[in-house]
């Protein structure tokens, strides 16, 4: 029976694959493709503005002071008449809060973060990771004055029977640690929940329970992100300013203990950038050469946070 000539495209050679190169064009993944590119170029260059904005002054405060009396000098007075810009009493009070509050929000995180992802079911998961994301969205100056007004006088002292003051890194450390655990516990959830289920069955086939599966099999399967996790923990604690300016107190002294009071660095910009200071005074450009040496600490750790993640990591 004959029929007419057929339609549509020629037949192709048996075996052949079909030709994928000419296809109609699609201008909105063009449009999406132009915008990511152009947020991605943006963080770049906001990341430049502030490096040129900080530098700029720097150079100008270490005309003026020299490096190593900067980072080698215990005593830090640069509104004084007989004034010294050694930035170690500002690092000590850093570090202290830093630790202080990863000690608190480290192991709490990670336990939260075991109990919503192997343990919860998916009712009590749903209402619990909302309820503990809250704390991330609580202003860091309410945490300030809940660590004035309650964790120095009632926690430590009433409590726990401390002698500290009203001001001390302590309290600024624990409550620091609170509003860290929130974004440990998160992306570690996170972390967990995308490690294969399939390696958890492997485990429990061997006779391995639920503790020992998640200990041996889950968390070292999800060790990469469990890490990042800390780290934007650390880098946040070490950024933290409301907190650490209302709680941890205005002196600046080399902290020894944690009952005592000491500065921070972001605590230092906070109390002095008033607008008291005039533009290009020495006063002024050391507000900047202390944002450049946070900058530079906090460059250094997600530095050797990337490293660490890359080695670690591991692909399902």
């Amino acid at each position: 029976m004959a029929t007419g000539p057929r339609s549509g495209p020629p037949d192709r050679p048996p075996g052949s694959a079909p030709d994928i190169t000419h296809h109609k064009k699609r201008y909105g993944e063009r449009l999406a493709l132009l915008g990511l590119g152009g947020s991605a170029a943006l963080s770049v260059g906001i990341t430049i503005a502030i490096v040129v904005a900080l530098v700029r002054p720097s150079i100008d405060f270490f005309r003026e002071v020299s490096f190593s009396e900067f980072l080698t000098g215990t005593r830090w007075a640069p509104t004084f008449a007989d004034a010294d810009f050694g930035v170690l009493p500002l690092i000590t009070g850093t570090l202290w809060t830093t630790f202080i509050g990863l000690t608190i929000a480290v192991p709490l995180g990670l336990g939260a973060a075991i109990y919503l992802s192997e343990y919860a079911h998916d009712r009590v998961r749903k209402i619990l990771k909302p309820v503990l994301e809250i704390l991330a969205g609580i202003p860091s100056v309410v945490y300030g004055y809940f660590a004035l007004y309650f964790v120095a006088p009632v926690l430590l002292k009433d409590l726990l029977n401390l002698e500290v003051g009203t001001f001390s890194v302590l309290a600024a450390g624990l409550v620091l640690g609170v509003m860290i655990i929130p974004t440990v516990a998160s992306l570690s959830e996170d972390a967990m929940s995308a490690v294969p289920q399939a390696l958890r069955q492997g485990s429990y086939a061997l006779g391995a329970n639920r503790m020992r599966t998640t200990l041996r099999v889950v968390f070292p399967a999800a060790i990469s992100g469990i890490t990042a996790s800390i780290v934007l923990g650390l880098s946040r604690a070490v950024g933290e300013t409301m907190i650490v300016a209302l709680a941890a107190g205005t002196r600046a002294q080399i902290v020894t203990a944690p009952t005592g009071n000491g500065q921070t660095m972001t605590g230092f910009i906070a109390q002095t950038a008033t607008g008291e200071s005039s533009p290009g005074s020495l006063t002024y450009n050391t507000l900047f050469a202390v944002g450049l040496l946070l900058f530079v600490i906090t460059l250094i750790i997600n530095l050797i946070a990337a490293s660490i993640v890359r080695r670690i990591r591991e692909v399902y």
